[in-house]
């Protein structure tokens, strides 16, 4: 963290009370349109929570009359650092949210079970994800948290997305942040119809967060000093909260993000390992894998002909490569001691690699008798 300006810090007490009020405004609205607050377990989602939750704490039984609901997402290739705080935290919130009466619902979204990372790459022979060929995010990230929101519009006709974008954060996010700003509170979703999208610390500086959460206790108890030491390990910053295919390349960018360990997007996971040489020696055998899976992927060798529309060039893994990958991964499983992929994955991955079995040998017959009747 650098060194705020002494007059920023000075009248941020009032810059808080004045987003607080605006939120409280905002919640006051004469209808019931519920809040969906994206948490992605980094600092800017977590002062939006924590704002949210005071302001919600604020104001008499009577007058919390929306619901508000505390939207996280999980890969399930998450850096297992990462998703078991996350998943401490929302147990937290649940708790407090139960003990204090508040109208929240907090939910974690997964991806489909065709669609997990596993299951494409494993599965269906995808290739690990590049910056040209990034079909993790839309599958594992945009697609889960987008229906659940669209269910919410559908039960009350609009909902409210509250992000935790801000201009400060980097020139991606500034671009981010510029696609929702006509100069209103509330600005129309790109993608999400019915969807309005709200930034309630889009103007505070990166400081401004620190300085909140570390003289500010969340209100669901605890301390934010476990998010502190997350990032001082990991070295850099979250992937954020992505609904938006044009947020995307959040994920995978070349600064060091804590996200999926999985991620081949970026050439060298820093925040990986970050976290291996703070005190997490166990995981190296995640990055070793990311490493190799990187490399294996780039050879052409272990790619098929064909890509799976069945159009020439370089296609999926081929079926010995995509069960040497899964052979690996279990592996490294056993001696990491964590669960990387589920029995219900690896079975999908089978019942597909019989499909392609099928389908091949379909293929092979009909080009056989189409020679034949040559």
């Amino acid at each position: 963290m650098t060194e705020a300006p002494l007059t920023s810090m000075m009248d941020l007490p009032q810059r808080l009370a004045g987003i607080r009020a605006d939120l409280k405004e905002e919640y006051l609205q004469d209808h019931l349109t519920p809040w969906i607050v994206g948490f992605s377990g980094g600092k800017d989602s977590t002062t939006v929570l924590q704002l949210v939750f005071e302001m919600l704490l604020e104001l008499p039984p009577s007058k919390r009359r929306r619901h508000v609901h505390v939207l996280s997402n999980d890969t399930l290739v998450e850096s297992p650092v990462l998703q078991h705080f996350i998943d401490a935290t929302l147990d937290q919130v649940r708790e407090a949210v139960e003990g204090l009466g508040l109208p929240m619902t907090v939910v974690k979204t997964t991806p489909s079970p065709d669609h997990t990372f596993w299951v494409n790459l494993v599965g269906r022979g995808y290739p690990a994800p590049t910056r040209l060929f990034r079909w993790c995010t839309d599958r594992m990230k945009i697609r889960p948290t987008s229906h659940y929101i669209k269910t919410k519009i559908s039960e009350a006709g609009e909902a409210i997305l509250l992000l935790g974008v801000r201009r400060d954060e980097s020139s991606l996010r500034l671009q981010s942040a510029r696609r929702y700003d006509n100069g209103q509170r509330l600005n129309p979703h790109n993608d999400v119809k019915g969807c309005l999208v709200y930034r309630p610390i889009v103007d505070l500086a990166t400081e401004d967060v620190w300085v909140l959460l570390l003289q500010r206790r969340p209100p669901w108890g605890g301390s934010h000093h476990k998010l502190v030491t997350l990032y001082r390990n990991a070295q850099g910053g979250e992937c954020p909260f992505v609904v938006d295919t044009n947020d995307a390349p959040s994920c995978g960018s070349s600064s060091s993000r804590f996200g999926c360990w999985t991620c081949t997007v970026v050439d060298k996971d820093k925040s990986l390992q970050g976290f291996i040489d703070n005190g997490f020696e166990h995981l190296e055998p995640l990055a070793e894998f990311r490493d190799w899976l990187q490399a294996y992927s780039r050879d052409f060798d272990n790619r098929m002909n064909q890509r799976r529309n069945g159009q020439e060039g370089v296609g999926p893994f081929t079926p010995e490569c995509r069960r040497l990958i899964l052979e690996r991964l279990l592996e490294v499983q056993e001696e990491v001691g964590l669960k990387l992929i589920s029995d219900a994955e690896i079975a999908r991955i089978k019942s597909i690699w019989s499909e392609d079995e099928c389908l091949s040998a379909l293929n092979t017959a009909n080009r056989l008798l189409t020679i034949l009747n040559s």
